[in-house]
């Protein structure tokens, strides 16, 4: 060995030291990304498997740990690979998803949940994220990354449209299995996100009297709104086909029609979440200036929950609203995710000159925009 390949280091040869200790933590860093699928894959496999559901069935409660045997009794295969299941286990204990312990008697290992695979339960769907994992993970959402390159190089048609020959909708209209596990990721999604929002602007919403959710789908956002706030008469605004099928709920009235036409409901506040980011900048300034319209003169405000870029941050909800942005560009022809002088100047246009930015702990961000 030289001089100049000694990693341990001296006074002599820092600078030496410093530049092996990068290339080396270079390499490892790509292939820390390299292999953040194979975590994918492992929460897939064990959300298929039911691991933590048979975790939270201990008789004890779910903070008991439980052998692999005893997981392996709770699930409904009986030619479970037992020494297969481990290794997966013992990745994910790794991961923090998994608690890990040895029992001092029997010398046998336990696992147990954490606040992480508590994410993993079907039997509360307030907090689960089971959904989301079987839509990330779907062999047809997997195909369109294998086309982005493709797609950036090409320009034009998107991963998604490339792997699967047709739009995400389109296909959600011809596959049901897939459009079931698309609705219930964003169902999914969307509760996880209006309890953070219901818990953070609870102020924003007490001088409001009346509200309307554009593209609100279900209704299920607006209907949670209204049951927090009951002096709140809601409004869940989609086209025709979509509120036809949505359920009642107390105080919520649906209204059909199409956001790009007109939004035909006078409201103090208008609701926007998670709808921009599927549009382009042109159609976004559609749908805000339909929005302003809509608004009651005096008090009216736009409350948006999207993804609000930053760069160069580590938290993980910059990072995963970055993600998020790369998802929008292998799922839709014109969808993205913006940082904030991209929604000032989209706002502007659309006739909101004046807006605040409200953090939550989420990936998505409150946007309070006011009419100009």
């Amino acid at each position: 060995m030289t001089q100049g390949d000694d990693i341990r280091g001296d006074s002599t040869t820092g600078t030496v030291v410093n530049g092996a200790e990068a290339t080396v933590q270079g390499q490892a860093e790509i292939l820390r990304i390299l292999d953040n699928f194979v975590e994918s894959m492992a929460l897939k496999c064990v959300v298929e498997l039911g691991i933590a559901d048979a975790l939270n069935s201990h008789p004890h409660g779910h903070n008991y740990p439980m052998t692999l045997s005893q997981i392996a009794a709770r699930i409904p295969f009986p030619n479970l690979d037992m020494d297969c299941l481990s290794r997966v286990m013992t990745f994910l204990s790794c991961r923090k998803v998994f608690d890990v312990t040895v029992d001092k008697e029997s010398g046998e290992t336990m696992y147990g949940l954490t606040d992480t695979s508590k994410w993993l339960l079907t039997d509360n769907k307030s907090e689960s994220l089971v959904p989301a994992v079987l839509l990330a993970t779907h062999p047809c959402s997997m195909a369109a990354w294998n086309c982005l390159s493709t797609s950036i190089a090409e320009g034009g048609a998107c991963g998604f449209s490339r792997a699967i020959g047709s739009t995400l909708y389109d296909f959600q209209s011809k596959n049901h299995e897939y459009k079931r596990v698309f609705g219930e990721a964003m169902a999914c999604n969307s509760r996880v996100v209006m309890k953070a929002v219901l818990k953070y602007y609870k102020d924003g919403f007490n001088n409001v009297g009346t509200i309307v959710d554009v593209g609100g789908g279900s209704g299920a956002a607006v209907a949670e709104i209204v049951e927090a706030y009951p002096h709140i008469k809601g409004f869940n605004f989609d086209l025709p086909n979509v509120v036809a099928g949505a359920p009642k709920y107390p105080n919520v009235t649906h209204v059909g029609g199409d956001m790009f036409a007109t939004v035909p409901i006078n409201a103090d506040a208008v609701f926007l979440k998670w709808i921009l980011h599927n549009w382009s900048d042109e159609k976004c300034v559609e749908i805000l200036k339909n929005c302003r319209k809509a608004l009651v003169e005096e008090k009216g405000k736009l409350i948006i929950v999207e993804a609000v870029l930053r760069l160069k941050s580590e938290s993980l909800f910059d990072l995963e609203a970055q993600r998020y942005d790369l998802k929008m560009l292998v799922l839709s022809p014109s969808g993205k995710e913006r940082n904030e002088d991209e929604w000032k100047k989209l706002l502007k246009r659309g006739g909101f000159s004046r807006y605040t930015i409200i953090e939550i702990p989420s990936f998505l961000s409150i946007i309070e925009a006011f009419p100009s």
